[in-house]
């Protein structure tokens, strides 16, 4: 039948739109009630459209100062994991040296182990430490539990890199700094920034690490938790579909950067 032979021609694409729209429709949702203008304390039913939240997203008290803490944590969490977790990756690919296997056996623990076992473990070396919790705890911990991920982002990159466009430019007389800023690190760069985006997404939603260590330290997420004990204010959703938009558009910019370059590199 035809009908048949369309869905066997198509189905890998219905498949993946379906799967799209299944991980848009949460924020769909949130986007749709920012425009809310909620009755009670509670913004989970659809009583009118209003512009007020977004006229005032700092209306609710704290909020705005949890999310500048969180991207600040993000900010800092983002260039740790990424400075330290380019260097392991280099090495690790780089070089042999004892316990090499073990190390990149280690470095996918983070990522494989619960997220409340490695909060527990931290809160307990902090403790021991007399370490006071806070910002420099939560920092700590989220360049601790990103380096894994932008490690196993630069790594991969770092692995289907071709050593002879770096011997090319050592055998025309560049030094090593020069063959690592205008060569190594330009191609290395696409896992560098999947690396660092990725760290940055992990460390801003972070919840059960955070709420270890955190102490008297209110993060955004933190805020959302405990304002959906006692209701939830309609700016969450503003913060959350602002935050939404500037991923996409990030996404969209970095497409369109990459296409320039492949249209300008053709003949």
């Amino acid at each position: 039948m035809p009908v048949l032979r369309w869905l066997r021609r198509h189905l890998i694409v219905i498949a993946g739109l379906l799967t799209l729209a299944y991980m848009i429709l949460p924020n769909i949702v949130v986007m749709v009630f920012s425009f809310n203008k909620p009755n009670g304390r509670f913004n989970y039913s659809w009583q009118r459209f209003s512009l007020d939240a977004w006229k005032d997203p700092c209306g609710v008290a704290d909020m705005c100062g949890s999310l500048s803490l969180s991207l600040q944590i993000a900010v800092w969490a983002t260039v740790g994991a990424t400075v330290l977790g380019t260097m392991i990756a280099f090495a690790l690919v780089r070089y042999r040296f004892r316990a090499r296997g073990a190390i990149n056996s280690l470095i996918f623990l983070p990522m494989a182990m619960p997220e409340v076992v490695m909060a527990a473990s931290l809160l307990t070396l902090f403790l021991n430490m007399g370490a006071q919790l806070g910002f420099w705890t939560i920092l700590i911990a989220h360049i601790m539990f990103c380096l894994s991920f932008v490690t196993t982002a630069v790594k991969a990159r770092v692995m289907s890199m071709d050593p002879r466009l770096e011997e090319a430019a050592r055998d025309l007389y560049a030094g090593p700094v020069q063959t690592f800023l205008r060569v190594t690190l330009p191609i290395a760069a696409p896992g560098i920034a999947a690396g660092a985006l990725l760290a940055f997404a992990l460390s801003f939603d972070d919840f059960i690490i955070t709420n270890f260590n955190a102490g008297s330290t209110v993060t955004f997420p933190m805020f959302v938790w405990g304002s959906a004990q006692r209701g939830t204010p309609v700016q969450i959703n503003v913060i959350g579909t602002a935050m939404f938009i500037i991923a996409v558009l990030v996404v969209l910019a970095g497409q369109l950067i990459a296409n320039r370059r492949k249209n300008s590199a053709r003949p």
